[in-house]
């Protein structure tokens, strides 16, 4: 990944070395590896997969934070707090491009076309969720945006490191269905820490997606439980720009069995993920790709 930024403009080294100095769990990469090496594929064609993937995932975030207008990002400042919105953008731009260039490395032409895919599976959803997503209380509508938003690249990642690994149809179903469980389970996850969660860790308001409009899955649960709530009646009809209330709604999701029965939603796609590892024998491979299931719903920030 910072071999990408040889031969290009000092700043544009200088940010990619930012944005990779900030970290990150690097769970997709490391997921695409596991699910390589447990089928046995060749490792300099994954680690040029991998990177690929974590670049497109990075430049992803690079465009959110502009879009949101967030300062941070995993504790440091983002690119748009330091450069003007035509740097971040442009900045933005060559890292989907240098992902792109390695995706090509690894020489094969349908992860090439799942990978242009993915990307504009995203790129709809974001573009959804900007203009028709606030004030829906929808499960669909809600397991649709995450798709878009986390799991099509998680699914994309599972997938495309079968594919470079084995001819075999049914293992790379079976790894498709396994990143697809996995990255569902990854944003509901998100989602609750965005009531639960430490406040200082996570770089923003806790409630910040029912603040922006955005309904996730507590609030949903909330919603179906509590139909007449004065809160869910004003945020379905668009009241979520009025603070003082969607903050009363966000502290009585908090307090109610909403974010329990979201996590055990979150609990079950990670069982459901694990069973499509049945097929593979016990062996080290097996075990990490189940422990990083695992953690997915594990994981506190």
């Amino acid at each position: 990944m910072r071999a990408q930024g040889e031969d290009c403009h000092p700043d544009l080294r200088a940010a990619l070395e930012h944005l990779l100095a900030a970290g990150g769990k690097r769970i997709r990469p490391t997921l695409g590896l596991l699910v390589g090496d447990l089928i046995g594929g060749d490792t300099p064609r994954l680690v040029a997969l991998c990177a690929a993937v974590e670049l497109l995932h990075t430049a992803t975030l690079v465009h959110d934070d502009l879009i949101d207008g967030a300062l941070l990002r995993r504790g440091a400042e983002t690119l748009n707090a330091r450069w003007s919105s035509a740097a971040t953008v442009l900045t933005g731009d060559f890292l989907f491009a240098r992902a792109a260039k390695l995706a090509a490395e690894v020489n094969y032409l349908p992860v090439m076309k799942l990978f242009a895919e993915t990307l504009a599976v995203i790129v709809n959803g974001e573009l959804t969720q900007l203009f028709s997503a606030r004030g829906v209380i929808n499960r669909e509508n809600y397991y649709q945006r995450i798709y878009a938003k986390t799991a099509s690249l998680f699914e994309m990642t599972t997938r495309a490191s079968a594919m470079v690994s084995t001819e075999d149809a049914n293992v790379i179903e079976s790894m498709r269905k396994f990143g697809n469980e996995l990255g569902m389970a990854f944003q509901i996850v998100d989602d609750l820490l965005d009531f639960t969660g430490d406040q200082s860790a996570v770089g923003k308001p806790l409630g910040s997606d029912l603040l922006q409009g955005l309904v996730t899955l507590p609030a949903i649960y909330f919603a179906e439980m509590n139909p007449e709530h004065p809160d869910v009646r004003s945020l379905a009809a668009g009241g979520w720009g009025d603070h003082e209330r969607m903050e009363r709604l966000v502290q009585s999701i908090r307090g109610s069995e909403a974010v329990h029965m979201a996590m055990h939603e979150a609990e079950q796609c990670i069982e459901r993920a694990i069973t499509h590892l049945t097929p593979f024998e016990n062996c080290e491979e097996r075990t990490a790709l189940e422990n990083l299931a695992r953690y997915v719903v594990d994981r506190k920030i």
